[in-house]
């Protein structure tokens, strides 16, 4: 029984159930923990159910209805009856009624902070634990922890509905809950930490919230990109890792075995998206597509990937975004030309200080046949990075090195490093 792996799977879909059935999010959270309590030791004893997920929303939703009529015993309501309802949620009829997608729509309430936000998705909707939101956001557990109880002192003090808002205030979350869903799906495809490369579930959900969110607002364009873009991405799922659950990048990766439906699906979202206007994730899917249309990674088309980068770039030039242009611009001028670039991003400290980096740096530098340097790349991406698949990857680059077990680079690396 891997009780980590069914706490992954299933926490944001049985937080998000069981704050429907109740009205509190914190409540519910609290409930679902005890669950998992509960869990850890029934099933030690009677063996694991046969639906692990029903199972712990349905204690998740005793356990929260016990703490409600506890609660009303001693504050002596009226009834019977009151005292054992769930809380009021809103009378609402929405057009798409599905509790992940009303707890997003919730963590994207524009009362909260964005950081607030974000790391709501990340707690309630992934179930990622406080201390991996914590190593995500280079930021102390303490002030994660303290973010999470704010916001959700936030939501029950100023009553913020669990809900999918009426149409007239869809408009202004779409922005917020469009980041949110992609966050679940980067999640999925690239887990923060653990070990797993690929969390499947989380794919998955994200795709159906996307599907759910272009129902809901059809006429968005960049509704119809986000999806075109993690379903492009989600076509080559199955190939990111190996026979041994080792990382594949997309150089080695057997095209022949990308699910061509997903691509296919993604490919006409695109072209739905395209006619509707220009956005963000438009210029993201057209990357996404430029490597799906590619029959190998040689032939890849990165003139049109770096033109994508650069409208991206009109939108939102981030760390991650500069860097991944920079790699692209390496492939397309040559790679001294990328290292150049990947310098300049290297000025600012939230990618300076992670992991990334220096693995382009490695990756660009073994390319070039500089195997030394690369080495030192390596060995510094391995230093900092937090999943343990891209840990392993890394590691087998570096043994591929001529000279990649020369100790003397490991000197190198400390000198170098301002984190150690």
């Amino acid at each position: 029984m891997n009780l980590d792996h069914i706490y992954r799977e299933q926490f944001g879909r049985a937080v998000a159930t069981t704050a429907r059935l109740i009205g509190d999010i914190g409540l519910a959270e609290d409930a679902v923990h005890d669950a998992f309590a509960d869990a850890l030791r029934t099933w030690h004893d009677r063996g694991l159910p046969d639906n692990p997920g029903a199972w712990i929303t349905t204690a998740a939703r005793n356990r929260a209805l016990d703490r409600l009529r506890r609660e009303s015993l001693r504050g002596r309501k009226e009834s019977d009856a009151a005292m054992v309802a769930p809380r009021p949620v809103d009378d609402e009829t929405p057009p798409v009624a599905d509790d992940r997608l009303r707890l997003i729509f919730t963590c994207c309430h524009p009362a909260l902070t964005p950081q607030a936000r974000v790391t709501l998705t990340l707690r309630l909707v992934c179930g990622l634990r406080t201390t991996e939101i914590a190593r995500a956001f280079m930021q102390p557990e303490g002030t994660v922890a303290q973010r999470l109880t704010r916001a959700k002192a936030k939501i029950r003090i100023a009553g913020i509905p669990l809900r999918v808002p009426p149409p007239h205030l869809l408009p202004e979350r779409l922005t917020d809950v469009l980041a949110c869903i992609y966050l679940v799906f980067a999640e999925g495809y690239s887990a923060t930490a653990g070990d797993q490369m690929v969390r499947p579930e989380l794919c998955a959900e994200a795709v159906r919230l996307g599907r759910l969110l272009c129902e809901l607002m059809p006429d968005e364009g960049e509704a119809h990109a986000l999806l075109a873009l993690m379903l492009l991405n989600d076509s080559r799922r199955g190939e990111r890792s190996g026979p041994t659950g080792e990382l594949l990048t997309l150089e080695e990766q057997d095209r022949s075995r990308w699910d061509p439906a997903s691509i296919d699906e993604g490919m006409s979202r695109l072209r739905s998206a395209a006619a509707l206007g220009r956005g963000p994730y438009l210029a993201q899917a057209a990357i996404a597509a430029a490597h799906a249309r590619a029959p190998s990674f040689q032939r890849t088309d990165w003139r049109v990937i770096v033109g994508a980068y650069d409208d991206l770039m009109t939108w939102s030039a981030s760390p991650a975004v500069r860097l991944n242009r920079a790699v692209a611009v390496g492939f397309l001028r040559g790679f001294e030309v990328g290292l150049a670039e990947l310098d300049e991003v290297a000025a600012d400290h939230r990618v300076a200080e992670g992991h990334t980096l220096a693995a382009a740096r490695a990756d660009l530098l073994r390319r070039l046949g500089r195997t030394s340097d690369a080495a030192v790349q390596y060995r510094l991406a391995i230093s900092r990075v937090r999943n343990d698949q891209t840990r392993r990857y890394l590691q087998r680059r570096l043994d591929e090195l001529p000279d990649g077990a020369d100790p003397r680079d490991q000197r190198q690396i400390q000198s170098r490093d301002p984190a150690r």
